[in-house]
């Protein structure tokens, strides 16, 4: 394209500026070849003239449309240059307030001096498993891209985070870590991602100081290994370290400070632990205090020690190690004040008493004389003789500092091993992730040894950089198959050969160390004569003969030789090392050991390259040696990874928040290579645009005849008729490759298209608005003119008549007011007279009265004057008294600092120092108390004297208002006075009307006063009533008020059970979390102890040991087979029998006792109701005879039924002895046989006492018969006082009814029953009142412990955290240590009722053998007695009773075809819902009406188990899920509904109230399946949120249901890859399919609606979540059209709910934020009233959302603009004040609400279920 089109008028350009680096100006006139100027405007208005060079023909740079300014990669520029980028991260940073952008494949991060909320945890999970263009560019993007590849690609990674000082780096690399260590998870019990992040906060303390740039400043450089598994999870991690700067240890510059462990350590001195070091503040020592700037603001030294500590703690370095490093540490401190006297010229001293030299060596146990010797004394070695030569002080103090930082610097390295020992991993590691912290190009004033080594290491790192976005770059045309040309681009290669090739820098610098005089200014001469005409690179200042220059990449640098050689041997004296090497100080030691180790391997490596002969100084190596041997194998680290880059951006020198100087990004920019990645980029195609976005973007380019099939022909031929120049563009495989400034291009054709088509649209709207707007204006005109002329005639003949009585009333009033005139002047007058001599007279006198005060003011005024200056002469003589003593003082002040300083007289004024101090201290409490009693005295003055001025205020306030009310009466006067005339005149014609009035007054004044006495009774009528009504409305007002306070309260506490109920959820889905891997590991610990024992050998695995009643029935059971149930279980559970037979017997014993009551209540009605009963019962009487025969023989046949059972139980116990000898007691089948004697012999007690009942009954039935007959005539009985007959003589009578004598022995019968059933009662009230006293006590028991629990819960919080542990600890072994002398008296009782039990047992299976053997006898002769007539018997229809029959063995056939193996599918369709559930409660209700608690509890138990194993193992099929939850609710609900509970049993029909369960109580399992159900819950509410997650993101953002006109913005190198591919593009009906399948499978199972409308609830907060947290994430969605796409999704969801009738169920309410989003995307966004209506509408946004949206909003066409920052802090200054519950900026995509379980009711029957053949359950029976 040729210039003159792109340099037109209007186009925009970038014009260089000295301040502000590149300044925006824009051509006022067309630019045409050959013309020398170009004509511009600046934004401010000025217009200059910018000249051209007519050699090279450059113009200036060219600007990219607005609609390109701030994108998140800086490739996605249509124009790449420097001004654009720094033009778009300025508008990032400033004015987005976004730190992170995109260049490439590199990240730039501008560090922003403040914190931001934009690294926690919720964020972490957002950028979680998302591909890196998806997201905003951040660090965690970065991190998320290098742990992905890893995973993918099985290839090690890197990150390298650079930049300078200040630019935070290491905060870049602390947040990289802690993201890995949050996705990924350890494998190891110990938490292996804590130890790695706490190995920051220790290298920070020991690794980072305060610079004048930076308040933590790395001062060495880092490279962390992140290991990972096979499972890419975290197991152990290593750190490598470079160039530590220690000579920051003894040096600091001012305004810095040293490392940060140093002034922790002071800043803790105060602990008893650190006493013995004797430290004191950071000032005091010489190594602390030469920054002069000990404190930073912000940072407590003290709180950090203690993270620091803890750190320690946590890698497991023990407080003894840590003591003995903070004891080198504070020796080193104590060095660094050692002073050295100087005695000559080469000769100084240190005094034997100095007190720090001391310290130093008791704390490292050294002897402190051979030390000070070796600090003043060098040996010197020649081939025969050993020389001690003394050295001078400045010797001597390098001596000292070389130490000192020797010391450290084997500190620091000891640390970083113990650190890397620490996080060191006995697994294999298959994978790392490696962070390089390392520092940036550096150049100062004066650049020495550590500047030239660190910039060496960038060049390498530039070099590495260069070579992986070349391979990139050129990878991607390969990949494309476009042609492409080699790029050129800067390699830096001769600047490193320069420094690391033979005879380079380096090697001239050892080989000048090993001279025996060598110096800095010989090396300097060798670099000059062997690198100056050689290499480009290399060169010398022209004013320096010290000094050398290096052409770096970024920049070039000055050297100062003047260190170099000193810096790089590093040397020590020996002898002070061989003093250290004597110490009793283990740490110490080890130090010097590892040294040890390190020579001694460089000394045989020596030995084998053949110079074994060489000294040990000669085989020691040097700084610059080391350096770039790290270097080098930290480059093939590298290189064999993938890196990743981050180049961090110091914006400015003041440290001042969201501020960019422009000078220092651009310096940092060509620093760090950002522009020469432009520079590569803009060299080849830096646009790229799939053939679909490009379609997309530009549709509105084409003719609609243009727009073929085949999209990427189509856009093939839009290019070629657009651009003419083949050469701008090229077409791969999948892309289309722009040249730069092409996209520009064709933006501007697009734009320039829009504006022509809004222009035609407007023009006919325009139109057709204004001849609409004619016609009705034309319509209006003849209306109106109708009207107004009808109006003009009427208001004609108006005016008319006006006129003529306007005539008439003009006549009469001038007359009037002339006369009024008149009257009013001549009083005007005479008043006027009055007044002036008045006011003549009071002048006079005024006068008067002023010359007499004037004299008074003159003599007071003359006095005061007089006393002022004399009080000025007076002060003044006493200033210049006060100037001469300062200036004596002053002079003694010197003299007294001079004898100060000496130690003599320091030890005076010491002496009696105490007693002064005393003796002032009791002189300031004196002076306290006398200041206290003068200010109270002051105060009550003050206090009179404020009440006396204010009375005196008012009274003046008083006197004003009454004088300016005279002088208003004053003015007022004048007209009074003629208000007086007149009114005089006015009098005397009313005195003439009073007296004709006065009569009809009188006569008035009676009516009226009746008149009044009537209204005054009405009145008080009515007050009254108002009165009552008063009365009435205060009381429903406190009504309503009392009911508003209960609706607050009711709300309150619905609101605080919901918080409670997800409490307890989340907690117990936590607990069952952890229940799961405790089991695992109890498995996985049982397989690992059964492979190591023998395969013939039997192993305990059938079994399980259960510690409580509830953890079994919380267990779950992985096996296909389901629950086996064993002998130990059976103990267990046996607890839980016990506990259900008390709550039955208790239960039947209320309803005895309440029974009893009713029936003495009924004894009464009883007497009335006799006649009519005998009437009823002769005719029933038949047929209930026969009934009772019946159930006779029924009870007859058990009884045979348990005599046989007895006897077999006596032959089976008399088998399993081979010697026929009884159980021994104790045994298992002594137990069994005592529990069923126990359970026999109450069946038997029952038995007998019905029989007894059934026999007095028939014998009544009996009598009742025989009434009417001749026998019966003379019976009088009254049966209802049958059990008080006590009289013998009425025995007879009865005796002689009859021959045989029946009626007698059953009158005898009843009388012997009646008496066993009153003795029984008796009993059973003494037993429930006992047990009724025990239930009380243990109740108050209860409730004590709870008031104690409380008690401490409350105490406890109040507690630190260390206290709080342990006065649980201590309460928990009190409880336990009662509950275990509890548990000692219970078994002793138990072993007594044991041993009672015992003898018992022998006794009653002596009877039962007894009555065995009769009842053999007895059956043998009933049979023989038996007639053999055969008999007709008719079979009934059967009645069940909804009841299932198994044997004991089936249980766990019965949950392996149940549950284990059922399929969802099938039984959901071909089945009732809830099958399962039925049937295991028809079991259960067997179980219950046998009464056996065994089987009740393994039912129940067993179900539960069973159901969590198959829920564990198949808990990610939501059809699993989703059935079992409808059938765990299902049953639940049965519990209750039969449970025999009136609050459940209301909603039953009388057949399931009669089904109810009978005998046992098993509220507690309600519990237990409620917490199963919420178990179940969350697994389906997380099997529908992995469904959902994928698709959510590309449903209602991505997927774009308008395109052409609203199309994508370029993207750049980061592409924004969608969730799916084009061809199956996600929209919102996939997500409504989905929906539509979850709802439709949670109503085939037959899940409760309420149920159901919780679920969606749940999945439409998971949809609003995600979409929400993806829009505050994704700056290229904040868009008006992508607010309209969602305000579209939102509606299509909202009809969803409407089809299903789940409008109601909260639903809508959770999708309101995002509602609201969209609105704010599409609302007008510019003045202060726009600003009220967002903060009016956003309700249920925070206020870190709106503004983060309003901030990320970005036009995607051109006609859309950005939200001002004013708009965006007039935003913040209205939302300050609002309260908000949360301030995250994102919503918690886990958060599940509490889910509630309402009862609801069954209506099926359960003698009507059918238990189909496909379920394999022929074992079960109908009953």
């Amino acid at each position: 394209m040729a210039a003159s089109e792109l340099y037109s008028k209007n186009a925009r350009v970038w014009l260089p500026d000295a301040a502000e680096v590149w300044k925006a100006a824009e051509l006022v006139r067309d630019y045409s070849p050959g013309d020398l100027t170009l004509s511009l405007q600046l934004d401010d208005g000025t217009k200059v003239e910018h000249k051209i060079d007519p050699r090279t023909h450059n113009l200036p740079p060219l600007r990219n449309p607005d609609i390109l300014v701030g994108e998140n990669d800086l490739t996605a520029l249509s124009y790449l240059h420097e001004p654009a980028v720094l033009h778009n991260l300025r508008v990032r940073f400033m004015d987005s307030r976004l730190i992170y952008t995109y260049c490439g494949i590199v990240l730039v991060a501008i560090n922003p001096y403040e914190n931001l909320p934009i690294y926690e945890t919720d964020i972490i999970s957002a950028y979680s498993g998302q591909n890196m263009g998806d997201m905003d560019p951040h660090i965690f993007a970065v991190a998320e891209e290098a742990y992905k590849q890893m995973a993918r690609d099985e290839r090690n990674q890197s990150i390298i985070v650079s930049g300078e000082s200040g630019a935070g780096k290491t905060v870049s690399a602390k947040y990289a870590m802690r993201y890995f260590a949050t996705v990924s998870s350890t494998s190891e019990e110990a938490n292996v991602e804590e130890r790695v992040l706490a190995s920051s906060p220790i290298m920070e303390a020991f690794g980072n100081a305060r610079t004048t740039r930076n308040d933590n400043s790395s001062r060495f450089g880092k490279y962390i290994e992140i290991g990972f598994d096979k499972k890419h999870r975290i197991i152990g991690a290593n750190m490598r370290t470079y160039l530590l700067e220690k000579s920051r240890v003894v040096f600091q510059a001012h305004g810095e400070r040293n490392y940060h462990i140093f002034y922790q350590l002071c800043a803790s001195s105060h602990l008893p632990e650190f006493k013995a070091f004797k430290l004191g503040w950071a000032d005091d020592f010489c190594c602390t205090n030469q920054g002069q700037s000990p404190v930073i603001d912000g940072v407590d030294d003290s709180k950090e020690m203690r993270s620091t500590r803890r750190a320690f703690s946590l890698l497991g370095i023990g407080d003894g190690e840590q003591i003995e490093i903070y004891q080198i540490l504070s020796a080193i401190l104590h060095l660094s004040n050692v002073e050295v006297k100087d005695q000559s010229a080469d000769r100084c001293s240190i005094l034997p008493d100095n007190a720090h030299l001391m310290v130093f060596c008791e704390l490292l146990g050294v002897p402190c004389e051979e030390m000070a010797h070796w600090f003043c004394h060098k040996k010197l070695k020649t081939t025969t003789e050993t020389f001690v030569k003394p050295v001078s002080k400045t010797n001597a103090v390098h001596g000292r500092d070389a130490l000192a930082k020797h010391i450290y610097a084997r500190l620091f390295s000891w640390i970083v091993n113990s650190i890397n020992v620490a996080l060191k991993s006995t697994e294999k590691q298959n994978s790392f992730i490696g962070v390089l912290d390392i520092y940036g190009f550096e150049t100062f004033d004066i650049n020495s040894f550590e500047q030239f080594c660190i910039n060496y290491a960038n060049e390498k790192l530039q070099q590495q950089f260069n070579l992986h976005v070349f391979k990139l770059e050129q990878e991607e045309y390969m990949k494309e198959e476009i042609p492409w040309t080699l790029i050129d681009f800067c390699d830096n290669q001769p600047c490193i050969n320069l420094i690391e090739a033979k005879l380079g820098i380096l090697d001239l610098l050892d080989e000048e160390c090993k001279m025996p005089k060598g110096c800095d200014d010989t090396w300097a001469q060798k670099l000059y004569n062997t690198l100056q005409k050689q290499n480009a690179h290399f060169d010398k200042p022209r004013l320096s003969n010290r000094a050398f220059i290096i052409h770096h990449f970024a920049d070039k640098v000055e050297y100062q030789c003047v260190g170099f050689l000193e810096k790089n041997k590093d040397t020590v004296n020996e002898e002070q090392i061989n003093v250290l090497k004597k110490s009793k100080f283990d740490l110490l030691l080890k130090l010097m050991e590892e040294e040890e180790k390190g020579k001694s391997s460089t000394s045989r490596l020596s030995g084998i390259l053949g110079r074994a002969g060489q000294s040990q100084r000669d085989t020691k190596k040097t700084v610059g040696l080391q350096f770039r041997q790290s270097l080098h194998l930290l480059m093939d680290t590298l290189n064999s990874t993938t890196p990743h880059y981050v180049r961090c951006i110091k914006p400015n020198d003041l440290k001042a928040p969201f501020t960019l100087d422009s000078v220092r990004a651009v310096q940092q920019l060509r620093a760090c290579g950002i522009l020469e990645t432009i520079r590569i980029s803009a060299a080849g195609f830096p646009s790229r645009w799939t053939y679909q976005e490009f379609f997309s973007r530009y549709r509105v380019l084409m003719k609609h005849k243009e727009v073929l099939p085949d999209k990427k022909q189509t856009c093939m031929n839009l290019l070629e008729k657009l651009i003419k120049d083949k050469r701008k563009y090229q077409f791969g495989k999948s892309k289309i490759f722009f040249r730069a400034g092409q996209v520009a291009f064709l933006e501007k054709l697009r734009s320039d298209k829009l504006r022509l088509a809004c222009v035609d649209i407007q023009k006919t709207i325009r139109c057709w608005l204004a001849r609409r707007k004619y016609l009705r204006m034309r319509k209006s005109a003849i209306t109106v003119q109708k009207h107004v002329r009808g109006h003009q005639a009427r208001r004609f003949v108006m005016f008319v008549r006006r006129t003529r009585a306007a005539v008439v009333i003009q006549r009469n009033v001038r007359m009037w007011t002339t006369r009024r005139r008149f009257l009013q002047q001549r009083s005007a007058a005479i008043t006027i007279q009055c007044l002036c001599r008045a006011h003549m007279a009071r002048k006079l006198y005024y006068q008067l009265i002023y010359e007499h005060r004037a004299l008074i003011i003159q003599k007071w005024v003359r006095g005061w004057l007089a006393k002022q200056r004399y009080r000025r002469t007076l002060s003044a003589i006493v200033l210049l008294q006060s100037c001469v003593r300062r200036m004596w003082a002053k002079r003694e002040l010197k003299k007294l600092k001079v004898e100060a300083r000496s130690v003599e007289h320091f030890k005076k004024l010491n002496v009696g120092m105490e007693n002064k101090i005393m003796q002032l201290q009791l002189k300031i409490n004196e002076q306290n108390k006398e200041n206290r009693e003068l200010s109270e005295r002051l105060c009550i003055l003050e206090k009179t004297r404020a009440a006396e001025r204010d009375r005196q205020i008012r009274e003046i306030e008083n006197l004003q208002s009454s004088e300016q009310e005279s002088r208003a009466k004053a003015e007022t006067l004048p007209s009074l006075l003629e208000r007086l005339s007149f009114l005089q005149h006015e009098l005397e014609n009313t005195s003439r009307e009073k007296t004709d009035l006065e009569e009809q007054m009188k006569s008035y004044k009676e009516q009226t006063q009746q008149v009044v006495d009537e209204l005054n009774m009405k009145n008080n009528l009515l007050q009254s009533n108002i009165d009552e009504l008063n009365q009435e409305v205060l009381k429903q007002t406190q009504q309503l008020t009392d009911i508003k306070t209960t609706s607050e309260s009711t709300k309150q506490l619905e609101k605080d059970l919901i918080e409670e109920r997800s409490r307890y959820q989340s907690l117990l889905s936590e607990h069952l979390q952890l229940e799961d891997r405790h089991k695992d590991l109890k498995e996985e610990m049982s397989l690992s102890i059964n492979s190591s024992k023998f395969s013939h050998k039997r192993t305990d695995s059938n079994y399980s040991s259960i510690s409580s009643e509830f953890s079994q029935s919380l267990s779950s059971t992985e096996g296909e087979d389901g629950s086996v149930h064993t002998e130990d279980e059976m103990q267990t559970k046996a607890d839980l029998s016990i506990l259900l037979k008390l709550q039955r017997r208790v239960k039947d014993l209320e309803e005895e006792n309440r029974s009893l009551w009713h029936q003495l209540d009924k004894k009464e009605e009883a007497q009335q109701e006799k006649a009519k009963e005998a009437e009823e019962q002769r005719t029933v009487g038949r047929t209930e005879l026969d009934l009772e025969k019946i159930k006779r023989q029924e009870l007859e046949s058990e009884n045979k039924k348990l005599k046989l059972d007895l006897n077999e139980l006596r032959k089976s116990l008399t088998s399993e002895s081979s010697e026929l000898a009884p159980p021994a007691p104790g045994s298992l089948p002594y137990k069994i046989l005592l529990d069923q004697l126990s359970s026999s012999n109450e069946e038997l007690e029952m038995r007998k006492e019905e029989v007894l009942l059934l026999r007095s009954h028939m014998v009544r039935q009996e009598a009742l018969k025989h009434k009417d007959s001749v026998l019966g005539g003379g019976v009088k009985l009254d049966f209802s006082e049958i059990p008080s007959f006590q009289d013998h003589d009425r025995s007879t009578d009865v005796h002689t009814l009859n021959e045989d004598g029946e009626l007698w022995l059953a009158y005898e019968g009843l009388k012997e029953t009646n008496r066993l059933l009153e003795c029984q009662m008796q009993e059973q009230a003494h037993s429930h009142d006992e047990k009724q006293r025990k239930l009380v006590e243990e109740v108050n028991k209860l409730k004590a412990e709870k008031e104690q629990q409380q008690k401490l819960l409350a105490q406890s919080l109040l507690m630190s955290e260390d206290a709080r542990v342990e006065a649980s600890l201590k309460h928990e072994i009190t409880r336990l240590t009662a509950e275990n002398l509890d548990r000692m008296e219970q078994q002793e009782n138990q072993d007594k009722v044991i041993r009672k039990l015992k003898k018992q047992l022998k006794f009653y299976m002596k009877k039962v053998e007894e009555f065995a053997e009769s009842s053999q006898q007895l059956s043998g002769a009933s049979v023989t007695s038996t007639p053999a007539r055969p008999v007709n018997i008719p079979r009934k229809e059967k009645e069940f009773q909804g009841m299932l029959q198994f044997k004991d063995g089936d249980t766990s056939r019965l949950f392996k075809n149940l549950i284990i193996d059922l399929k969802p599918r099938g039984v959901a369709v071909s089945f009732t819902p809830g099958l399962p559930a039925y049937i295991i409660f028809m079991c259960l209700r067997h179980a219950d009406s046998v009464n056996d608690d065994r089987r009740v509890s393994t039912l129940l138990n067993s179900t539960i188990s069973t159901i969590k194993g198959v829920i564990k193992r198949k808990g990610n099929d939501l059809e699993v899920v989703s059935f079992w939850l409808a059938n765990t609710c299902r049953l639940m609900h049965c519990l209750k509904q039969y449970s025999g509970d009136e609050a459940y049993m209301m909603h039953n029909t009388a057949k399931q109230n009669e089904q109810s369960l009978a005998n046992f109580e098993l509220s507690e399992y309600h519990q237990l399946f409620s917490d199963l159900a919420i178990q179940i819950y969350r697994q389906l509410i997380k099997c529908m949120e992995n469904i959902l997650l994928p698709i959510i993101v590309a449903s209602m953002l991505e997927h774009e249901t308008i395109h052409g006109v609203l199309g994508a913005k370029p993207t750049g190198l980061r592409k924004r890859s969608s969730s799916f591919p084009e061809e199956e593009a996600v929209s919102v009906e996939v997500l409504l399919q989905r929906l539509t399948f979850f709802h439709s499978t949670m109503s085939q199972h037959g899940m409760d609606s309420e149920l159901i409308r919780q679920t969606v609830r749940q999945q439409f907060y998971i949809i609003c979540a995600v979409t929400l947290n993806h829009l505050l994430l994704r700056k290229d969605m904040c868009s008006w059209s992508k607010g309209l796409q969602i305000r579209y999704n939102v509606w299509q969801l909202e009809e969803w709910l409407m089809e299903r009738e789940l409008t109601d169920c909260g639903a809508k309410e959770t999708l309101e934020p995002l509602v609201q989003a969209a609105q704010l995307l599409q609302i007008k966004k510019k003045t202060e009233a726009d600003a009220q209506s967002i903060c009016n509408m956003c309700t249920a946004l925070t206020t870190a959302q709106i503004v983060k949206i309003l901030t990320l909003y970005t036009p995607v066409i051109e006609f859309e603009e950005r939200v001002s920052t004013t708009f965006i802090t007039i935003i913040r200054s209205l939302l300050k004040d609002r309260k908000e519950s949360s301030s995250t900026l994102t919503m918690d995509v886990k958060k599940i609400f509490s889910v509630t379980f309402p009862f609801t009711p069954s209506p099926v029957a359960l003698e009507t279920i059918q238990i189909p053949g496909s379920l394999n359950l022929g074992f079960l029976t109908r009953i």
